[in-house]
């Protein structure tokens, strides 16, 4: 195995010679394989190798050509992406020059083209060309009216009649007119079609005038078909987009005009490929593209505000997210069709005509549409989403919430399939492009990239989706309304358990999807994820031991919530600090007290929990009375009151217990002390005190009964009772009374 040496002493020589990074990699690798000498001289090296085995020598060998190669295909590829990006850049500013250059070419060009295809026919060919062409366009157009005239005409008054009350019937009117004008528009090809054919026996010319009619006209007015089908321009109460009229009419009129330069762009270059002209040499289709693009940029900036109405689809009371998606959208539109722009510029300059075939044009015709599918989505929602469930604020804020969670779900949908729809369309099998160029690599990534955010995404508006609606039921089913006051001192019942648990559930969920979506999102990039996952666990090991309080105040949470010891909603006291249970995080829990003031507790300081609102709450209630009173007669009336109260419809669903007498607590310097108390639902108890205090006040006064009060007797030597003070010793008792109240004067005044 001496050539396994030799080898490898060549291979360690180049090193000394050649190379820091291979120095470098050498000394991070000294623990796990052999040891290089410390200074890489030839005799060094030599007496190193002579002392190894061959396997070890084998092993350092392919470990260093390993690093060889890894080396190499790092700068490989960084070298690829630069030189991919810059031959990008060039070739799109060459193209842009060239265009300019060749602008005098484009009147040479146009004249070679028209002389190619009518030079031979000469005048009277040329003029009967367009003698057979408008034959052609009049028979077509004079069928389709007599056919919309004489066939369609019962459809067509039904449509124009129609008075929709909903939305379903509102798209059997349009979808009946939709079918009638691509009905007419089919009648009109066909005759045209079948003109052309018999008045124009040369192949070149029939394919020449279809190109024409078909580019020109059909689709123009297909596009007007499906612009009236969305906007209805002279039907208001048919739009299905929420848009004023004159956005509505600016919108047909200007998908009219990009229709029709869409379709003079196919023309043009069907008619110069055909007579012999090439694209290259003129640049015509550079500068009609242009002319697209400019128009639409300028339609798309006059129209934003209507775009901003469109989106956020005539609601009342939009949601943030909703506005600001509907303000940022039209810049979003402008920034989509540059980038269409360019990408288009970029395949002329690679020479890839056979990717521009319509998919430029379908792509386009997403972006501008866009908000009328959001429109769709947000008109299926509102017929797919349940039905609000419960009544009350808590029930409407979810049955909201569900409807814009529906939306955002279906807006994640649309944007995978329109993805995957255009994936198709260009071409980007994503398992072969892996194999190819770098920018079919670069596509291949982006296209996963974006199905992986929108497979994120609709996960993540699913779990919250169906955590909120669960949360809704559970504090609709418990009657818990967080924002609700109920006049007492304290918090009231407070939610259910799952109701507690699963905003947390929710957060860790939400983490958790990010987490995993950003991982396979880098991973799609070529970042490795493996050592952020190290370094993940690393840190929270470092964590753990570190924060020794965080992890105790975590712990601790989990079994109080385990334990069940507090819910949303609940009064309870920690300590000294009392309040109702606002949020729960994963390491403190915050309390509202009710003056106002809020307390963050971490778990791990909680010692006890004095729960206030479970299950019920007791309230006792001291009444006192002069003595002599008949206790009696007091108890069958807190009796009285305790069951008219329970009957009453709107505080008789509080009591657990009725309201009763407990008799004598004690006798006091005042009087009796009479003692009554009531069970109830937890928060409702001082509802139901005022109103007891209210009745008893009202039927104490009815029965002659007085509360006693503090009163000071004064008793005269030699007066018989009954009998009238003179009035010296009144003024007496008044001056002795004055003095007793006056207080004593302070020390050393």
């Amino acid at each position: 195995m001496s050539w396994i040496k030799a080898l490898a002493i060549i291979l360690f020589l180049a090193i000394a010679q050649n190379g820091p990074v291979f120095a470098q990699e050498a000394s991070g690798d000294a623990e796990a394989g052999p040891t290089l000498p410390a200074e890489l001289t030839r005799p060094a090296i030599r007496d190193a190798i002579s002392k190894m085995d061959d396997a070890t020598v084998r092993q350092m060998l392919i470990e260093r050509l390993d690093a060889v190669v890894a080396a190499e295909e790092a700068q490989q590829s960084q070298q690829s992406f630069i030189d991919f990006a810059g031959s990008l850049a060039q070739g799109v500013a060459q193209n842009v020059v060239v265009s300019v250059v060749r602008v005098p070419n484009l009147a040479d060009g146009i004249w070679r083209a028209l002389s190619a295809f009518f030079g031979p026919k000469g005048l009277a060919g040329s003029l009967l060309f367009f003698a057979y062409l408008a034959i052609a366009i009049g028979a077509g157009y004079v069928v389709g009216y007599l056919s919309d005239r004489l066939v369609f005409s019962k459809w067509r008054n039904r449509v124009e009649t129609a008075k929709p009350d909903d939305l379903v019937q509102t798209l059997q009117v349009l979808g009946l007119r939709f079918v009638l004008d691509i009905a007419s528009l089919i009648v009109f090809a066909i005759t045209a079609h079948i003109a052309l054919s018999i008045l124009m026996p040369s192949e070149k010319d029939l394919a020449t005038a279809w190109s024409g009619i078909a580019n020109l006209m059909i689709l123009v007015l297909a596009t007007a078909a499906v612009t009236r089908f969305l906007g209805a321009p002279s039907r208001p109460d048919l739009r299905l987009i929420s848009a004023t009229d004159e956005t509505a009419r600016f919108f047909n009129r200007h998908m009219k005009i990009i229709a029709f330069i869409v379709g003079l762009i196919n023309f043009l270059i069907f008619f110069f490929v055909d007579n012999g002209i090439k694209l290259g040499e003129l640049k015509l289709a550079f500068w009609v593209n242009l002319v697209l693009y400019a128009w639409i940029i300028q339609m798309v900036w006059r129209a934003r505000q209507g775009i901003t109405d469109i989106l956020i689809g005539g609601e009342a009371d939009p949601s943030p997210g909703q506005l600001r998606l509907a303000r940022a959208w039209p810049i979003v539109t402008l920034v989509l069709v540059v980038l269409n722009w360019l990408l288009i510029e970029v395949l002329v300059a690679a020479e890839r005509y056979d990717l521009l075939r319509g998919q430029q044009n379908v792509t386009l015709a997403f972006i501008l549409f866009a908000p009328a599918f959001d429109t769709m989505i947000r008109g299926l929602v509102r017929h797919i989403a349940p039905p609000m469930q419960g009544e009350g604020p808590l029930a409407e804020q979810a049955h909201r919430r569900t409807k814009e969670s529906y939306v955002r779900i279906g807006r994640g949908l649309m944007l995978a399939a329109g993805v995957v729809i255009l994936a198709n369309m260009w071409g980007l099998d994503v398992e072969t492009l892996r194999t190819d160029g770098f920018g079919a690599q670069i596509a291949a990534g982006l296209v996963e990239i974006i199905l992986i955010l929108a497979a994120g995404y609709i996960l993540w508006e699913g779990v919250t989706l169906w955590v909120n609606r669960k949360l809704a039921d559970e504090m609709t089913a418990a009657g818990h309304d967080p924002h609700a006051d109920d006049g007492g001192e304290i918090g009231g019942a407070g939610g259910s358990r799952l109701s507690t648990v699963l905003p947390l559930l929710l957060r860790v969920g939400q983490v958790s999807i990010i987490v995993i979506t950003v991982l396979l999102g880098l991973a799609q990039i070529g970042i490795n994820i493996t050592p952020l996952l190290a370094g993940a666990g690393i840190v929270g090991l470092a964590i753990g031991f570190g924060a020794q309080t965080l992890v105790r105040d975590v712990v601790s949470g989990i079994f109080f919530l385990f334990d069940d010891a507090f819910r949303i909603g609940e009064y309870i006291e920690v300590g000294e600090t009392r309040g109702t249970v606002e949020k729960i995080s994963v390491r403190s829990i915050q309390l509202r007290h009710h003056r106002g003031a809020v307390h963050t507790v971490p778990y791990g300081e909680i010692p006890k929990v004095t729960n206030q609102s479970r299950d019920w709450a007791i309230m006792k209630l001291r009444f006192t009375v002069p003595f002599g009173t008949d206790t009696e007669k007091v108890r069958k009336l807190f009796k009285k009151i305790g069951q008219e109260m329970l009957e009453d419809e709107e505080l008789g669903d509080d009591f657990l217990q009725p309201f009763k007498s407990q008799g004598v607590l004690e006798f006091d310097d005042v009087g009796i002390v009479l003692r009554g108390k009531f069970m109830a639902k937890p928060g409702k108890q001082f509802t139901l005190r005022k109103e007891i205090f209210k009745r008893v006040q009202k039927a104490f006064e009815e029965n002659d009964i007085e509360f006693a009060r503090k009163e000071v007797r004064v008793r005269v030597p030699d007066q018989e009772d009954g009998e009238p003070i003179p009035p010296a010793e009144m003024r007496k008792l008044a001056a002795a009374a004055a003095e007793a109240e006056t207080p004593p004067p302070a020390a050393g005044s």
